[in-house]
């Protein structure tokens, strides 16, 4: 449980706030079957807690980056061969599948962006309240016109991207900002983010006290405090 009083909630956009519909991690696993990869539904939480670990700043996304230069197809088709790894393929049929996994990927992924109804209930909630609440994304260009858009940007004191700092999560000094702007100690405090490796694990070497948004339980030895629902957060921080 969360250590109070709590000062300053911090949220992670994508994944916790804004939602795609329907989820990659879904749609890979289905495609994935559809070519031939045969991966029995207790696999799934393997290639969606391989993808949280590749974009928590992993050493594999370093090499990527350097090695694509920039996210092309060959970058998404590598992407996919290292997630059909994780699901337990061999390295020829993970190679053997990824140009066509990919070719599907581009054709029939096409999400929507969401925000679950519990969201702005909880945010206005927390508010009222009288928490300080911020934003802060591992995005790398800004996100202000998108959470505009989809009702966010109002219930926030203060948003900002990790490009804007120049430090991504789990990176500590992305928080750094955070509790320059809310002048809340670190221990009073508090992360959400649904991914353990970039949102829990930056902010526990923050100072900061994390709580992981785990949906679907893709983090069962997750080491922090754990919701299911964004509504959660209610109790935890001691208003319910």
């Amino acid at each position: 449980m969360l250590t109070l009083p709590i000062e300053t909630i911090l949220f992670d956009l994508d994944g916790t706030l804004r939602h795609s519909v329907p989820s990659a991690d879904d749609t890979q696993f289905q495609l994935a079957n559809e070519i031939g990869a045969n991966v029995p539904p207790e696999r799934q939480s393997l290639g969606a807690r391989w993808a949280h670990y590749y974009w928590a700043q992993s050493p594999e996304l370093t090499e990527d980056a350097r090695t694509f230069q920039k996210w092309d197809d060959n970058f998404w088709n590598n992407y996919l061969y290292r997630y059909l790894l994780a699901l337990r393929l061999s390295e020829a049929r993970a190679a053997e599948l990824a140009p066509r996994f990919g070719e599907l990927m581009r054709e029939h992924y096409h999400p929507e962006n969401t925000v679950y109804p519990d969201v702005p209930e909880t945010l206005q909630a927390l508010r009222e309240a009288g928490f300080t609440l911020g934003l802060v994304s591992n995005r790398s260009g800004s996100c202000h016109e998108e959470c505009e858009a989809l009702g966010l940007l109002q219930y926030f004191d203060f948003a900002y991207v990790a490009g804007e700092v120049d430090a991504w999560k789990p990176d500590p000094r992305i928080f750094d900002r955070a509790l320059a702007l809310s002048g809340a100690p670190p221990e009073c405090t508090v992360y959400v983010g649904d991914n353990y490796y970039a949102d829990i694990t930056g902010a526990q070497n923050a100072g900061l006290q994390g709580v992981l948004l785990d949906i679907k339980g893709i983090f069962p030895d997750a080491v922090c405090t754990v919701i299911r629902s964004i509504t959660e957060l209610l109790s935890i921080v001691g208003m319910q």
